[in-house]
């Protein structure tokens, strides 16, 4: 089990409690946790900076990654998990580098300025999925140059989920298939920072009567909703079984 807290504005203490009780109460039980402890603790990501900075110099010094000044909506999703929805839109090289390799002493702190990964335009990405099989994006067509940290001192998604996966050696990882994209953003930033990346299963998504994709921001069915509407853990998985 493993906060990924790291929005600010997003992520309340009584948000925690509230996940870790419902969680419980749905008979789901882990070794491993920010309430458990364990050999990779801290298991919470705000508590975690010292690993992504240590990362992010090492991005800075090889030259995979280069300060943003630009002002764009999509920085303040920058620390959540994009869906296909909101995916973060591909950036038009307004702080790009000519020289595609340009190395630098990391500055004292990543705070003040974005920073984005600079893909290798026009090369396929491509990893194996356990569900939908061999998956391949395009750099620079599917995805451009992403964040990895945001200008107010915040490590993004896409940085902290492959940092803290390496470090806590996770071998599978399964997901929606809104993250499929997101993979292939992740690829390259274990392949920057030499690490083994895990095996992937994208899980297809589920959809209300509306068609609409069910998730945390719609709270109709949220554990807590179902749990105060008296449903019982066993009903609750049979409804999504």
């Amino acid at each position: 089990m493993r906060n990924e807290d790291l929005d600010p504005q997003r992520s309340k203490p009584e948000f925690t409690t509230a996940m870790l009780e419902d969680l419980r109460w749905l008979g789901i039980w882990w070794q491993e946790g920010p309430d458990v402890g364990g050999p990779y603790a801290p298991y919470v990501q705000s508590r975690r900076r010292k690993f992504y900075l240590e990362a992010w110099r090492k991005l800075v010094q090889a030259g995979f990654v280069y300060p943003c000044r630009c002002s764009r909506k999509d920085l303040a999703r920058a620390a959540q998990a994009p869906h296909e929805e909101d995916d973060e839109p591909i950036y038009p090289g307004t702080c790009r580098p000519h020289n595609s390799s340009k190395q630098m002493q990391p500055p004292e702190s990543p705070a003040g300025v974005n920073w984005r990964f600079r893909v290798p335009d026009g090369e396929g990405i491509a990893f194996e999925d356990g569900h939908f099989g061999s998956q391949s994006y395009i750099a620079g067509r599917d995805f451009g140059d992403f964040l990895v940290w945001r200008r107010d001192d915040v490590p993004a998604y896409q940085l902290a989920v492959v940092v803290d996966d390496a470090a806590m050696r996770i071998s599978e990882v399964v997901r929606g298939a809104d993250l499929l994209r997101s993979t292939a953003r992740q690829v390259l930033v274990y392949r920057a920072l030499g690490l083994q990346p895990p095996a992937w299963y994208h899980c297809p998504l589920m959809h209300d009567e509306r068609g609409q994709r069910m998730a945390k921001r719609h709270d109709a069915l949220s554990l807590r909703g179902l749990r105060e509407q008296g449903k019982t853990p066993e009903e609750v998985i049979a409804i999504f079984g």
